[in-house]
């Protein structure tokens, strides 16, 4: 099998440039371990802050070196999941949607490798000031929370800050990227690497519900949309500028205009939600994929993902002279 040696290959002593997103919920430790099994770099999704899932989750991936990540607002109301995760030694421990300073210090005490998703160029100054190893410049196209730049340009523009500022800082793409062909795309925008959501939430390792796969399968990426509704129905009060890419479904249609509403019967509502979620309903509850979906087309094992990724960028990378006369 063809490699792809970057600094993100180099600096995390891994094959290839690929490291699985830490979703909420989806991304335990099964998951974990197999992209880091395959050559990448797994990472745990530490979600919302549930102290015995994270471990159950570090149980999953045994003996395998895998990552963990946390939405940072969420986390600060329990640092000590932090400390927690610590304990574990992970590969890497990365911070998202929300200021990453404060936890830098303890991270890097541990001497562990601190990667800060970005949204914006004042998120990847603050990762920076952060001592940030990794910045993930994230692109809106990404299923679930994002703000609002878009991959192609956000990546090489936080690739010039970063060459400017503290060039030993690595870069990995996010947002959009599902196969070889955005995988040799990042690399060609400047990256080291990327990290991938919805092409692995829609893998058999993932703790996601097969009716919620079978409707990304169907999807294209025209049939995803922005939204702050799945937010209120689970009453999760995210902040500014975030909101989440979801599945562009039933429950989106009945509610969209209708913040208001929804937020006056959370009672009923609220409860009606989590109960479709859990059943799998892809029409009554968010399905959370971003606009990749419309390039996926199978629910393989998160191995054979790698695999296919890395082969064809490789063969499109080892080709790309053809352009030039």
């Amino acid at each position: 099998m063809a490699r792809l040696a970057t600094r993100l290959t180099e600096r995390l002593g891994i094959a290839h440039p690929i490291l699985s997103a830490p979703m909420a919920l989806a991304g335990g430790g099964a998951l974990a371990a197999a992209v880091t099994r395959a050559g990448g770099l797994g990472l745990i999704g530490g979600g919302y802050g549930d102290a015995g899932w994270i471990e159950q989750q570090f149980t999953a991936a045994g003996n395998t070196q895998v990552g963990c990540g946390f939405i940072t607002w969420s986390m600060a109301r329990k640092p000590e999941l932090l400390t927690q995760a610590l304990s574990h030694k992970p590969a890497a421990l990365m911070l998202s949607f929300g200021d990453p300073r404060p936890f830098a210090d303890e991270i890097a005490a541990a001497g562990v490798p601190l990667i800060c998703q970005c949204q914006s160029l004042a998120h990847v100054r603050q990762a920076l000031e952060a001592g940030a190893t990794i910045v993930v410049a994230q692109g809106s196209e990404a299923g679930g929370h994002g703000a609002s730049r878009a991959t192609l340009p956000f990546v090489p523009e936080a690739a010039d800050l970063i060459a400017r500022e503290s060039p030993d800082t690595l870069l990995v793409a996010a947002g959009g990227i599902a196969d070889g062909r955005g995988l040799a795309a990042a690399l060609m925008l400047g990256a080291d690497g990327v990290l991938a959501g919805t092409r692995f939430w829609a893998s058999r390792e993932a703790m996601v519900h097969e009716r919620h796969h079978a409707a990304a399968v169907a999807a294209t990426g025209d049939q995803t949309v922005r939204s702050s509704l799945p937010d209120i129905a689970r009453q999760l009060d995210w902040p500014k500028p975030f909101d989440i890419r979801v599945s562009d479904n039933a429950f989106i249609a009945n509610w969209t205009g209708r913040d208001t509403e929804l937020k006056d019967a959370i009672a009923v509502e609220g409860s009606a939600y989590r109960e479709a979620f859990m059943a799998g309903d892809p029409d009554k509850a968010a399905v959370i994929f971003g606009e990749a979906a419309g390039l996926i087309s199978d629910i393989p094992s998160a191995g054979e993902i790698v695999e296919r990724m890395v082969a064809e960028a490789a063969a499109l990378l080892g080709g790309a002279g053809r352009f030039v006369v």
